[in-house]
């Protein structure tokens, strides 16, 4: 079970090859290779709950000598929110992907970024997650290419250049490590960082990591690249988009931190507490200064994965276990207000809030169907994003970081003032005279309330889940059950 989040892709993508031509099969089969999908990350969280953390040593060479699968509760929880947000994508995207896209590869392309992106999640050494970061990439930098229009060719070199200088710096990281350790297995090295007295450079290394990561999550003050480019590819690529990629980089800082960070506590704890409140405060004050939706969205993800480091800086049980909830809900509510901003392009022709208005009275349930996932954004309550702020902010107290904690406080409001912004403009002002009436598609407000339900429910359920996700922040702060899980020690 343990390997299917990345042959179930495979085998997806590879079907899907050989009948890009025959778009009806494909986009059936796409949604239901999604559910599959679905499904089966859903039993391996079942199962490393019940039986805990699961490992595969690939052609049974013992660690650290193979290669080694590694699912924890942190793990499985990334594969399943992943997986669901691909089967919201499939539903909405035949109304949205023009047919010469699709028969150019996108549903192929999309499963490629799928397996890319579970291979991260789930891969046990360094080496072969900068093997999934690059199938990520090139995924990726296709479907912002896909169109060839010159807006997305110019999005598409912005980004393929910066990620192309994150994976310098990964590689030269990596090599660094190697050559200091011996090793690239993670539980591996975490075992000698910890019966090693002092291993020199090891930090120099790390701060290479955390550059690469750093681009790849769009942290301050390397976010400059994702406002530019997720704006220009069709607005399903820029939902999936927004909930998988800079989710795969926090993950891995997250893992990272956990397993590696034993020298300089104070330094590194200070270093990441600072990144994450700049790139809170700086992203947020782009966004209120835009006019685009997609681009008042895009400046959000790069605000909301400052309060995802937040957490990590401060490093408790409580902190990584608000996190972990929070980044849950960003996924699903970042990825519902994209879907929900294409709802409005297709009804009204324009992105720009100058263009539109009056949404509210002609469509109640386009309204409805963002005011759900922006107010979770917002941290309106009983939303998941109001409980996933608390919990954070709970933790920020309780380790006595109140600067951050009062920074994240503030952003919040302006947070509220953007998503308040896009609702007077495109929904409550009078409508303007010259506005163009388009038809909706069904499948995309299907797929969008199934979005915002899920998000509704993450809310109600709030409880349960976070205790989910208190199990998994134990497995992250100690460190040692994933380190023994992988070395049968």
């Amino acid at each position: 079970m343990l390997v299917l989040p990345i042959l179930l892709p495979l085998f997806f993508m590879v079907v899907l090859i050989f009948t890009r031509r025959w778009l009806a099969f494909q986009q059936i089969f796409s949604l239901l290779a999604t559910v599959i999908l679905t499904f089966f990350s859903a039993m391996l969280l079942i199962d490393v709950q019940q039986n805990g953390i699961a490992t595969m040593q690939v052609g049974s060479w013992i660690a650290p000598y193979g290669i080694t699968l590694v699912a924890d509760l942190l793990s499985a929880i990334m594969l399943v929110t992943v997986a669901f947000i691909g089967v919201v994508i499939m539903i909405y995207s035949p109304g949205f992907i023009d047919k010469g896209r699709q028969s150019a590869g996108y549903y192929p392309l999309a499963f490629g970024l799928l397996m890319g992106v579970n291979g991260a999640f789930i891969t046990g050494d360094i080496f072969n997650l900068y093997v999934w970061y690059e199938v990520m990439l090139t995924s990726s930098f296709v479907l912002i290419a896909l169109g060839g229009s010159a807006e997305q060719l110019r999005g598409s070199i912005k980004y393929v250049t910066i990620n192309f200088v994150a994976s310098i710096f990964f590689v030269a990281a990596i090599g660094i490590l190697y050559g200091l350790t011996g090793t690239l297995n993670m539980a591996d090295l975490a075992y000698k960082l910890r019966t090693i007295d002092h291993i020199p450079y090891i930090n120099s290394a790390l701060m290479l990591f955390f550059i690469a990561f750093s681009i790849k999550s769009a942290l301050f003050p390397f976010f400059f690249w994702l406002p530019a480019s997720y704006h220009t590819p069709p607005i399903p690529i820029t939902a999936l988009f927004a909930g998988t990629l800079t989710k795969v980089g926090i993950y891995t800082m997250f893992r990272f931190y956990s397993l590696f960070i034993v020298e300089n506590l104070v330094f590194w704890k200070t270093f990441i507490i600072v990144i994450a409140g700049l790139t809170m405060t700086i992203g947020v004050l782009m966004a209120a200064s835009q006019y685009d939706i997609r681009k008042i969205l895009s400046f959000h993800i790069i605000s909301q994965v400052g309060y995802m480091v937040m957490g990590l800086g401060i490093f408790t049980v409580g902190g990584i276990a608000g996190a972990i909830y929070f980044t849950i809900h960003n996924m699903l509510s970042k990825t519902n207000t994209f879907l929900a901003g294409g709802l409005v392009y297709q009804r009204s022709g324009s992105y720009d809030l100058k263009h539109l208005g009056g949404l509210y009275k002609a469509s109640p349930l386009l309204a409805l169907l963002f005011f759900i996932p922006a107010m979770s954004l917002a941290g309106i309550p009983p939303l998941p994003g109001f409980f996933g702020k608390f919990f954070l902010i709970k933790g920020g107290f309780e380790a006595g970081d109140y600067v951050i904690t009062g920074v994240a406080i503030l952003v919040g409001l302006f947070t509220l003032f953007s998503m308040v912004k896009i609702w007077n403009e495109a929904y409550w002002k009078k409508e303007p005279e010259n506005i163009k009436h388009g038809r909706v598609s069904r499948r995309a407000i299907a797929a969008t309330s199934l979005l915002a339900l899920a998000v509704i429910l993450l809310g109600l359920f709030a409880g349960p889940v976070s205790q989910i996700t208190l199990e998994a922040a134990n497995q992250v702060v100690f460190p040692e059950m994933y380190i023994n899980a992988v070395l049968g020690r």
